[in-house]
């Protein structure tokens, strides 16, 4: 039995933030005693080979719910085929002030400039150790606020050094709207300069730790046609092993004149569905499948899931629909997805 449409009135009574720090503790504590059984429901099998790694279905967390890896076994037990977790910086950052986190429930939307508030990659990792989950992990990573553009990189070789080890695979995060001039990285020489020296440690982290890590790079879904032939010809050029199509949008059509419309930030849900749908079509007419693409944004159905796939993803990603729809989405997505192979 699906209990989410009995909860959410009660989380959505909540703001925004808070509700999601209560859904985090209440996920451990379900965890814990066993209770995410009865929340769960089956999700079928869909084996996929992606990046040279197995994903049991292609139905994945989106990074950003779990910035920290606090809730790594109660997303396993909801039957999510990998988790990504972060965005996690080098060191802690308290984010940006609140309120920072806003529901537009009729538009099934949600706007955050949360800035990518985290206990720091030590924690993370302290947390991800903890785990008893041994599934496919992702882990995002982002720089410091604080840390000037030009010295961009030099975070994000911290992150990959660090996550490494633990990691499935290590996504870098260029697209969030909510760190000053971050999607900078996005452009020609900045992004040319930052795959080469992620490239450069992958090879030299692989031969260190004896194990191949794939690098995804997450990318936004405000980009022109021409940007995005630019940034497939270097993704290909640097042999990055997945792209993430995308982050949010700074948009915001289909949410016009909503309560919370005019927040700063980045748009989540339904209203960023069609724009990522179709970054995603246009990198796999640029890219011909040579680099496997995973869709996230605005799947809140099966049939959004199944779109991605048609589009050109390989595997998805869940963030507001899970908000919205709750944990039962998961399985809607996995058998839409399983039927369709």
């Amino acid at each position: 039995m699906d209990f989410y449409p009995l909860l959410r009135p009660l989380l959505f009574g909540f703001d925004a933030e808070t509700a999601h720090n209560l859904t985090l503790g209440a996920l451990k504590i379900a965890r814990a005693s066993g209770l995410l059984g009865l929340i769960a429901q089956p999700v079928p099998a869909g084996p996929r080979r992606v990046m040279g790694l197995d994903f049991p279905n292609p139905v994945g967390l989106a990074a950003g719910l779990d910035k920290n890896g606090e809730c790594i076994d109660a997303w396993a037990a909801l039957g999510f085929g990998f988790i990504e977790i972060g965005t996690v910086t080098p060191r802690p950052q308290p984010g940006n002030p609140k309120p920072r986190l806003f529901r537009l429930p009729r538009a099934q939307a949600i706007i955050n400039r949360m800035g990518f508030n985290n206990a720091g990659i030590d924690v993370l990792l302290d947390n991800v150790r903890r785990a008893n989950y041994r599934g496919i992990l992702g882990i995002n990573i982002g720089k410091n606020f604080d840390t000037p553009m030009e010295n961009a990189v030099d975070d994000y070789l911290i992150g990959l050094r660090k996550a490494y080890p633990a990691a499935s695979y290590v996504t870098v995060n260029i697209s969030s709207p909510n760190t000053r001039n971050l999607r900078n990285l996005q452009q020609g020489d900045e992004l040319h300069r930052l795959l080469g020296a992620l490239k450069a440690e992958q090879a030299h982290l692989a031969d260190q730790h004896g194990k191949y890590t794939p690098i995804a790079v997450k990318i936004a879904p405000d980009l022109e046609p021409e940007q995005i032939r630019e940034m497939a010809a270097l993704f290909r050029r640097h042999q990055i092993d997945a792209i993430i199509a995308t982050n949010t949008t700074l948009s915001r059509q289909g949410v016009e004149g909503l309560p919370h419309a005019d927040e700063a930030g980045g748009l989540s849900g339904l209203p960023v569905r069609e724009r990522s749908t179709a970054v995603l079509a246009a990198l796999q007419r640029e890219l011909a499948g040579e680099i496997p693409l995973i869709g996230v944004g605005g799947i809140l159905s099966g049939d959004d899931a199944l779109a991605k796939v048609t589009a050109g993803a390989s595997l998805v990603q869940l963030y507001s629909g899970l908000i919205y729809r709750g944990p039962a989405l998961i399985a809607e997505c996995a058998r839409a997805l399983s039927q369709a192979q």
